[in-house]
């Protein structure tokens, strides 16, 4: 499973950081100081394109909204049909919140 190649000592600090974060304000406050803007609108953008993806948008409708590559839609893509499903769980979850 590709998810054992990224294991690791200072990954684990870096999510156990992530884990600590108590409110939306204070992932703001962090990824700020931890990444470039790019670099956040960029996983912004792949979580809306799994989104998207997931829901049937077409590669079309999905690179007009989110302004994605088709490289980076296909990328997303494979990940949903091959990866580790992160992103089930995470939009899972959000839908889940959603109709709290």
């Amino acid at each position: 499973m590709q998810i054992d190649k990224l294991r690791g000592e200072e990954l684990d600090r870096l999510f156990d950081a992530i884990l600590s974060l108590k409110d939306r304000e204070e992932c703001y406050r962090f990824f700020d100081d931890i990444a470039t803007m790019g670099e956040i609108q960029s996983l912004a953008q792949r979580l809306q394109v799994a989104k998207m993806l997931t829901e049937g948008f077409t590669y079309k409708v999905i690179e007009q909204e989110t302004k994605a590559s088709t490289a980076t839609i296909s990328r997303v893509r494979r990940c949903i049909d091959y990866g580790s499903d992160g992103y089930k769980i995470v939009l899972g979850r959000i839908l889940e919140q959603d109709a709290d």
